[in-house]
């Protein structure tokens, strides 16, 4: 089948953390065409969504990696499956292409994750649809409420909604002298709406990446362990990831969360678990395939392909 991939420059792309080119290296390995595409390359014309799309030559050579092809102008129906994995942030670029390629599956085509499910699924109010596995959560941009909320936990974690990679993730404490300072940098004069997390301690044994795919969780998790003096566990803050074989717990969740995803039509997901605790579930563009792959020899792109062989466009 022809996969199209909507990324990021893929110049920019790094094959040995890169989950979007773990999953292109095992459609190509099975037979598949490999498309990409950027969210600059999708047009309509005539009143039909296209892309300028640029065939791949996939290797496993980490050196040389792809190879290009001519650029092709193409309606996205045309293709068996459409990949979104642009990276946040979730701006308004990134809603119009969610609205175009909504518009692209009224078209024929088919896209994972889900359009509309991108859009309501943000990937930390998510987690307010699972209040049994949260910690104490506010959301709010009301500084007066997210001080009540320290006050009364004592150690808490402050969050952007549209954060990505730790970006913008505070530890406050209610003796912090910059308390005040970090909270006014956060929502700025009741500017802007952010979410304070009770701490949960257990992030010294890692911020679990729990993989789920097509509604299951995958066996093996990444433990994301923050380094010496730090809070945020992500690997783009500087974590180091340790996989492990999920717990009881992280199972749990795990099903529950995907049988709520498999109904929004979210093929892939990523949720972030610390102890017993559901803290994101990222739908966009979630990572740590590789890593797992790397420590335990069990690579998700082969479950997830076979998801997306279950979800592209039936031959004819």
């Amino acid at each position: 089948m022809k996969l199209a991939f909507i990324l990021d420059p893929i110049e920019a792309l790094k094959p040995k953390k890169d989950s979007s080119i773990a999953m292109m290296r095992e459609a190509s390995r099975r037979g598949h065409e490999v498309y990409a595409l950027g969210m600059p390359d999708l047009f309509v014309q005539d009143g039909t969504v296209a892309a300028r799309a640029v065939p791949l030559a996939v290797d496993d050579d980490d050196a040389a990696w792809y190879g290009e092809g001519a650029a092709e102008e193409v309606p996205l129906a045309l293709f068996d499956l459409v990949v979104m994995r642009k990276d946040p942030p979730f701006d308004l670029e990134y809603y119009y292409a969610t609205l175009l390629l909504e518009r692209a599956e009224a078209e024929g085509a088919r896209v994972v994750n889900s359009p509309r499910a991108l859009r309501d699924w943000n990937e930390k109010l998510s987690i307010l649809r699972f209040p049994q596995f949260t910690p104490a959560t506010t959301v709010s941009r009301d500084p007066s409420r997210i001080h009540a909320f320290v006050d009364r936990h004592g150690d808490v974690i402050l969050k952007k909604l549209d954060g990505m990679g730790g970006t913008m993730i505070f530890r406050v404490r209610g003796d912090d002298p910059n308390r005040n300072v970090i909270v006014e940098t956060m929502v700025g004069d009741a500017e802007r709406t952010i979410m304070a997390q009770k701490y949960v301690p257990e992030i010294a044994k890692g911020d679990k990446r729990v993989l789920v795919i097509d509604g299951k969780p995958f066996p093996f998790c990444l433990a994301r362990i923050p380094r010496a003096g730090e809070t945020r566990g992500n690997l783009a803050a500087g974590g180091t990831g340790v996989a492990q074989p999920l717990s009881a717990r992280d199972r749990e969740i795990g099903e529950t969360v995907g049988a709520e995803l498999v109904k929004a039509g979210i093929v892939l997901a990523g949720l972030d678990v610390i102890g017993d605790y559901l803290t994101e579930v990222n739908v966009t563009s979630p990572t740590c395939i590789v890593e797992i792959a790397q420590q335990t020899g069990e690579n998700a792109a082969r479950p997830l392909l076979e998801a997306f062989e279950r979800r592209a466009r039936p031959r004819a």
